[in-house]
């Protein structure tokens, strides 16, 4: 119940209206145009739950952001992560109510449960979700990749290579912070202009740039580093040893391979979240998984790298390997 009152609250942008300072519950009825029943169960819910403060008691009483919704929830901010957090309302939250259906076959119960269609080709049919998904992705990455950018040690490379890149994140957070790299956004298509108009964004199109292509089916883009940011854990096992290998030999000697992924612990004891997103893959593609560092460390040994680390990120892990 917690979870649908947060996703709903974004949804209809409670945090946006109070972008500007505080309200009463009824200024935000009206602003939001809710009935008078939702006031004041929903904003106080909100209250209780630790995403709003409030001020005073009754039909008087004010609402505010939180420090922390002000920075996170705010559509517009420069750290809004509330993309991920809608598209986990438009279509994860009921998925997930099938999710002991899930268990039981195995199956996704995503949009392909009912079209048969791959799910990316589903997700990618339409642009307006297409759009979702990509900002979904920077909102919950974005924060990883400037961790990246920051702790890994990009000084003896001069060339990076992000498979699977999305709306070039990756590639602009370690451009912007390491002047001397050339960087290639490497992704479908459909995604190009969604890149391209990303780079443009900040400025960095002079260092940044893109390539189309499907990473099964064509050759990886040669990079001194090669990176991937939450690709692994979309595809099962055997397309998982593929995309290694594929980095691999398109790495020269002393490359490196980075994957960005939310890593389960060894033990697995500890990562809710990682184990949580593990299911989210059985829920969205049935033989998907996420993994560990270990798993990792395996999958790449036998592809031919010989040396690993992992380094924690803002919440993800950086699992690197060495060739």
């Amino acid at each position: 119940m917690g979870s649908k009152v947060l996703l709903v609250a974004i949804k209809l942008g409670v945090f946006d209206a109070l972008a500007g300072g505080s309200l009463t519950g009824e200024s935000i009825r009206q602003r939001l145009g809710l009935h008078p029943r939702a006031i004041p169960d929903f904003p106080d819910a909100l209250v209780a739950l630790g995403m709003l403060e409030r001020e005073g008691d009754g039909p008087a009483a004010r609402y505010a952001n939180t420090a922390e919704t002000a920075r996170f929830l705010v559509r517009g901010a420069e750290h809004y992560v509330g993309g991920a957090l809608e598209m986990f309302n438009d279509r994860l939250f009921r998925f997930w109510g099938d999710l002991e259906e899930a268990l039981r076959t195995g199956e996704p119960q995503n949009e392909t449960k009912h079209t048969g269609a791959p799910m990316f080709e589903e997700l990618y049919r339409e642009p307006a979700r297409l759009e979702q998904f990509m900002a979904a992705m920077s909102g919950i990455s974005r924060s990883n990749f400037e961790a990246l950018a920051e702790r890994f040690d990009f000084g003896p490379y001069g060339t990076l290579c992000d498979v699977g890149g999305a709306a070039a994140d990756l590639s602009c957070a370690v451009a912007a912070r390491h002047p001397h790299l050339r960087c290639v956004s490497f992704d479908l298509p459909v995604v190009e202009p969604i890149a391209r108009a990303a780079i443009a964004r900040r400025g960095l199109a002079d260092r940044v740039t893109t390539v189309a292509g499907d990473f099964f089916r064509d050759p990886l883009p040669r990079a001194d580093v090669i990176t991937m940011g939450m690709i692994l854990h979309d595809w099962n096992l055997e397309k998982k040893k593929a995309l290694i290998r594929a980095v691999y030999d398109a790495l020269p000697a002393g490359g490196a391979f980075i994957a960005v992924e939310n890593l389960i612990d060894d033990q697995r004891r500890q990562n809710a979240f990682g184990l949580l997103m593990s299911l989210n893959m059985l829920v969205e593609f049935g033989d998907a998984f996420d993994f560990t560092g270990a798993d990792f460390r395996s999958w790449c040994s036998e592809a031919g790298f010989r040396r690993f680390e992992v380094l924690p990120l803002a919440q993800a892990s950086a699992a690197v390997a060495y060739k």
